[in-house]
Order: structure tokens, then C-alpha cells, then sequence
């Protein structure tokens, strides 16, 4: 994106409600979030039924899967937007496809989620995300 099209972006943002203002700056990731193309690392909790974990178990499964998809691809994920569920503060979160293994391993590899990392919650997530 260009310095004058951000530009245009923050001013615009500024005369219209912190919603909206994130949204407009997410732009088309936020869309793809919002019609299930990606999906945060708290969506998948969601669908194995772990959304009552704690926000710090929360937040390290996410540092999980970020290590996990930055080793198997080379790159970070891509960011969006999102309003913290229990603070309601704007924060930036990484976002996956619902199929990307990293979510997977994620689960795995962290002691506080490894419970969940079992054949019968992964088809569970698959069935959601389908």
C-alpha cells in the first residue's frame, strides 16, 4: 500500500468509530476473517470447545502456532484487527487458514493444549470450518 493511500486511510479512520476505523485499516483480511476464509487461534479453541481458557494459555497456544507456521513456511502469518474478548481493547492477532497444520501443532507442542490434540478434535475443527 502506498504512503498516500495510508495516508487517506488514517484520516478517513479518524471521523468514524474505533470499529470501523480497525476494519478500514484490516481491509481485506478482516473480510476473509469475517466469511470464515481465516481464522484466529482463539476461533479454534472456540470450535474444540476451549474458549474458557485462560487468556495467557490463550495467547501462548498463539505463539505456538506462529513458531510452528513461521518453521514450516518462512514467513509470519498475516495480521488483523481484532477487539480483545474480555477487554474489549483493539489488539493485532495472527490469522491462519482453518486448515493450516500449524494449529495443529500448535496444539501439540504446548502442555496447556496438548489435551486437545487428539484425531476426534481435529475432525471436529474440519466439520467447522467446512
Amino acid at each position: 500500500m502506498n504512503a498516500k493511500l495510508r495516508r487517506h486511510i488514517r484520516t478517513a479512520a479518524q471521523s468514524v468509530t474505533k470499529a470501523l476505523a480497525y476494519r478500514a485499516r484490516s481491509g481485506r483480511i478482516a473480510a476473509l476473517v469475517e466469511v470464515g476464509q481465516l481464522v484466529r487461534t482463539g476461533d479454534i479453541l472456540g470450535r474444540l470447545g476451549a474458549e474458557d481458557l485462560k487468556d495467557g494459555y490463550q495467547a501462548w497456544y498463539g505463539r505456538h502456532v506462529k513458531k510452528a507456521h513461521v518453521a514450516a513456511n518462512g514467513v509470519e502469518p498475516a495480521r488483523v484487527w481484532a477487539q480483545h474478548r474480555t477487554t474489549g481493547k483493539w489488539i493485532h492477532v495472527h490469522v491462519y487458514s482453518p486448515f493450516d497444520i500449524a494449529l495443529y501443532v500448535g496444539l501439540a507442542s504446548y502442555k496447556q493444549t496438548q489435551h486437545l490434540a487428539r484425531p476426534a478434535f481435529y475432525q471436529a475443527a474440519y466439520t467447522e470450518a467446512a
